[in-house]
């Protein structure tokens, strides 16, 4: 008797329901207004699809929503939802700020007897991965590339040989994973070895 009743089962199956996403804020439209970007969600919306913007946030829509809100808690929401956005606007702008203040120093540093590691640090400000950068230089180079600690406690990758020029120009060409980094905030350092008398 099961086995009569599975083809039933499988001959009306359910078909996936299709979320559409926002493309401002990644989550599916219903959540927008958890975001912290709900105005410029819906100003997208408004723009891509009047439909579905009609569907969502036309008065009737609000209404249905809304419904038992009191008027004084409908504008204590949307007193909240405009501070959520500034701030969040703030935050980025802060980020911006902070990246483009960030600079990236590539240091050439001797060894003995004219051997050199160049150390490269900053990079991870601009949201590179340091170790598929490290990877890309070893593979560039055909030498050893590494992710270390500096001396500050700071990440930074650390490649045998005098390749800070080679680095620089990669930077400025905006070579692979190193694309978008601004050549601007680069600034070169040659670091000697102190020797004995000294």
């Amino acid at each position: 008797m099961a086995s009569a009743a599975a083809p039933e089962a499988s001959s009306q199956a359910i078909s996936p329901i299709q979320v559409r996403y926002c493309e401002v804020c990644t989550f599916p439209l219903e959540y927008c207004e958890f975001g912290s970007s709900f105005t410029k969600c819906k100003e997208s919306l408004a723009e891509e699809d009047e439909d579905l913007y009609d569907k969502y946030y036309s008065e009737e829509a609000l209404q249905k929503k809304l419904g038992t809100i009191s008027l004084e808690a409908q504008s204590k929401l949307e007193k909240d939802a405009a501070a959520k956005e500034a701030k969040a606007e703030k935050k980025a702008d802060a980020a911006l700020k902070k990246k483009m203040a960030s600079q990236i120093t590539i240091k050439r540093i001797e060894r003995h007897k004219r051997k050199y590691v160049t150390s490269i640090h900053g990079l991870e400000a601009f949201g590179v991965d340091l170790k598929k950068v490290a990877k890309q230089f070893a593979q560039k180079f055909a030498t050893g590339a590494s992710v270390t600690k500096n001396p500050q406690g700071q990440d930074e990758i650390v490649v045998q040989g005098d390749v800070s020029g080679d680095i620089v120009e990669m930077i400025e060409d905006g070579v692979g994973l190193l694309k978008g980094v601004p050549k601007e905030n680069v600034v070169e350092v040659e670091e000697k070895k102190k020797k004995a008398g000294d």
